[in-house]
């Protein structure tokens, strides 16, 4: 993953300006949590595999950096570890559960399966003299995750929080600054977590609160303008947020040096070709090309039922559809996308880390190998709902930055199996249906996503009396902050009645409607 782009950080005395805090990723679930409440707190984050180096740490030139959880176990053989000059950095360091046991082990100690594993809520004690601890209670609950645990101390540590079942769940080496916890401060479930991260970002750290999206803007506008120089730059723009975003960041760096193309490929939402042209050739007047491609994307996508296979195909396609028109701009060199960090870490393993493969985004795992254009993806590092934050700070609308996701696939990724022109056209009139039904009765302000998927199932009804043999909608409806997690919306079921009835009544070819109560994970919002 690329480095984030970083707000100005005030110089300290007789050095370089900080630049907030590394995560090191050793495969936690939580790894996105930890960067996302060290940006609560107006610091800036930057994750990093175990691979990164003491080297490349030392010239990101940070406060502190944070250990990562993790699924291994440190006497497990081809384990994730870290660098041992990493601790000679003279940077504060804080290893959280799997990342305490690695501290632990690099520096000298013993780690060794416990006789009793600690899941979820236990009762800590904690050394309140301890800068870490400062300011909480002496017991507190916790939320444990580990079957691990330190017996013998690296040499000039303690041990400064225990439980009933573990006798060193936090140690320091105060003079180093050198601290691990056993638990997980960053999840609600652990009581003063949250002020326990803030001791070590700001008393033991000294972080700067200087992380805002006000900041990320002017870092960002002087990072594309630096990089892209004269050249020009190709935006793939779908009418979302993230692409929306996009656009109005790159050409606020750009000006007219940004070209936008918007891709008709038979795959959008109902009506969404003629928004996105009234959109930005009347009120954000941008430079929009139009490119027709619907028989192109379904002629490739024909027969193909493979979810991955169909993001990639649609990801090749889209790419080359790009450079055939960047082709007919002059000094255009890059292409820009609204790809956001979960897009990346649902993806691919970035940077070779222990994060694991769900699927493919199309503007990520999608992309070919070989691309005739550099990519620029300003939004790369941030969550869905900082990506909303920076449109209102550039005086986006809030219809415009509250508008929910739409899969870069389009409805290829929910039609389950074959994607035709007449499935898509079914789907597309139902989804329209469920989306105004929603907004009429404040369903789609408060749900994350609500959509329709067309299932590959045929069901026997009965429509003026007569038999049907005919197609099934599932309605999926989210809850969710930033789409990492997801639970199922419950939605009223008079709403739910209202919307059945409405595609079943208009559009032709369904004759069921059934609703989704799938949380993620274990699924995703996605059908696919």
């Amino acid at each position: 993953m690329p480095v984030n782009s970083q707000p100005k950080a005030t110089a300290s005395k007789g050095g370089p300006a900080r630049e907030g805090i590394v995560v090191v990723d050793f495969g936690s679930q939580y790894v996105q949590l930890i960067a996302r409440r060290i940006r609560e707190n107006q610091v800036h984050s930057i994750v990093f595999p175990p691979s990164v180096t003491a080297e490349k740490i030392k010239a990101m030139n940070p406060s502190g950096i944070i250990f990562s959880g993790g699924p291994s176990s440190v006497y497990d053989r081809g384990c994730p570890s870290i660098d041992p000059k990493v601790f000679e950095l003279g940077v504060p360091i804080l290893g959280i559960c799997y990342g305490m046991q690695v501290t632990g082990k690099v520096l000298g100690g013993v780690i060794r399966k416990s006789g009793k594993r600690e899941y979820g809520h236990t009762q800590a004690y904690f050394q309140r003299t301890n800068p870490l601890f400062s300011g909480i209670p002496k017991k507190c609950v916790t939320w444990m995750s580990h079957r691990d645990k330190v017996v013998k101390l690296p040499k000039g540590f303690e041990t400064i929080a225990w439980s009933s079942s573990t006798k060193c769940a936090a140690f320091a080496d105060r003079e180093r600054r050198i601290y691990g916890v056993q638990f997980h401060p960053e999840v609600v479930h652990t009581e003063h977590g949250q002020e326990i991260l803030k001791n070590f970002l700001f008393n033991i750290c000294r972080c700067k609160k200087n992380w805002t999206m006000r900041s990320f803007i002017e870092r960002k506008v002087r990072e594309i303008s630096d990089r892209v120089g004269r050249d020009h730059v190709v935006l793939g723009l779908s009418g979302g947020v993230d692409s929306t975003v996009s656009a109005v960041l790159l050409h606020r760096a750009l000006g007219k040096r940004l070209h936008c193309i918007f891709v008709d490929n038979g795959l959008l939402r109902k009506g969404e070709v003629e928004r996105v042209k009234r959109l930005f050739t009347k009120h954000i007047k941008l430079d929009l090309h139009v490119v027709r491609a619907e028989k192109r994307f379904l002629t490739a996508l024909k027969g193909v039922v493979d979810p991955e296979k169909k993001r990639k195909i649609i990801g090749e396609t889209f790419i080359r559809v790009f450079e055939e028109e960047a082709k007919k701009i002059k000094n255009a060199r890059f292409l820009a996308q609204g790809t956001l960090y979960p897009d990346v870490i649902e993806s691919q393993s970035f940077f070779g880390g222990p994060s694991k493969t769900i699927k493919s985004h199309h503007n990520v795992g999608g992309l070919p190998k070989k691309m005739g254009l550099k990519l620029v993806e300003p939004l790369r590092d941030l969550f869905k709902d900082e990506v909303r934050e920076v449109g209102a700070e550039l005086g986006l609308s809030a219809e415009m930055t509250q508008r929910q996701p739409f899969p870069g696939p389009g409805l290829a990724v929910r039609i389950v199996g074959d994607v035709t022109r007449e499935r898509c056209n079914m789907l597309r009139e139902a989804d329209w249906l469920i989306i105004d039904i929603a907004k009429k009765h404040d369903v789609y302000r408060k749900t994350w996503q609500i959509f329709g998927v067309l299932l590959p199932v045929k069901s026997v009804g009965v429509m003026g009396d007569s038999r049907t043999y005919e197609n099934t909608i599932a309605i999926r409806a989210v809850t969710s902050v930033d789409g990492m997690t997801a639970d199922w919306a419950k939605i009223d079921y008079t709403v739910l009645g209202k919307m059945s009835n409405a595609i079943i009544n208009q559009v032709e070819g369904i004759n069921r409607v059934v609703y989704d109560i799938s949380s993620k994970p274990p699924s995703t919002i996605e059908w696919e």
